[in-house]
């Protein structure tokens, strides 16, 4: 199996790679840094730039039996309009780009996140972010008066609803996308999280006993990109480690139903 990988350098990507290549599998890497193991081939890809993102596809060798959208930036204050470039708008153009470069059957897999959980709720917003190309992405942020953990979790709403958006067109083309959803997970860039959401993060990682390892949510994104998963489509899968439960649990007044 030959797949391409986005953000395959660091944290949740990385293990993605070496899972794959420890089952056999080609691995080729689009990120903007070079990664140090286990990719059979690097294209240095800009996911913030549309002329680096075209290039990249022009570059790719498929065809490819999974495309894994890993990369992404964190919610880092100042930089809103480089996470909507980067989580939203670059990832669909490489998407986008790349489905004529996909074998038949193949797996989709999108990185999202729990902060994606509400999209529901802000769906005008939603629409709204999806309808803009890069131009129009600056005058959206001042206008709505955007922050960074506001354009993370736009950027991660907005991935989950094209995702369910897309099951049908894709089903048609032969492929199968779906979303994977973690909350905290111990990488690099779990501080930049717990800045952004500060007391809550700390409080979530404490009831269910630690944060996530980046290879655990790695497991799942290898199994959406294999044949085993292949009866599953348009789907938001939460990998938490109970997190979602216990809100929902509060805020539903559940715990009069517990046996325990």
């Amino acid at each position: 199996m030959r797949v391409a990988l986005t953000g395959g350098a660091t944290g949740i990507g990385s293990e993605v790679a070496a899972r794959l290549k420890k089952a056999g599998h080609e691995v080729h890497a689009f990120d903007i840094k070079e990664p140090g193991s286990n990719i059979d081939r690097w294209i240095e890809t800009d996911m913030s730039n549309g002329d680096s993102i075209k290039a990249a596809i022009a570059q790719a060798e498929g065809p490819y039996h999974a495309l894994i959208n890993n990369a992404g930036l964190p919610p880092k204050e100042g930089l809103q309009e480089t996470i909507l470039r980067v989580n939203l708008l670059g990832l669909r153009a490489f998407l986008n780009g790349m489905l004529d470069k996909l074998a038949e059957g193949a797996a989709i897999v999108n990185t999202a996140s729990r902060a994606g959980a509400m999209w529901r709720d802000n769906l005008d917003e939603v629409k709204a972010v999806m309808a803009l190309d890069d131009a129009g992405l600056a005058d959206f942020i001042n206008e709505r008066k955007i922050d960074a953990t506001r354009a993370y979790n736009l950027s991660k709403e907005a991935l989950i609803a094209m995702t369910i958006a897309d099951t049908e067109h894709m089903i048609a083309r032969g492929f199968r996308m779906n979303t994977v959803s973690p909350a905290a997970v111990s990488t690099g860039i779990l501080p930049d999280f717990i800045a952004a959401f500060g007391d809550r993060v700390a409080k979530n990682v404490a009831r269910v006993g630690r944060p996530g390892e980046p290879g655990e949510v790695a497991d799942l994104i290898v199994f959406l990109a294999s044949k085993e998963s292949h009866w599953i489509k348009g789907q938001d899968l939460v990998i938490d480690g109970g997190m979602g439960a216990l809100a929902m649990s509060d805020a539903l007044d559940l715990g009069e139903l517990s046996n325990r």
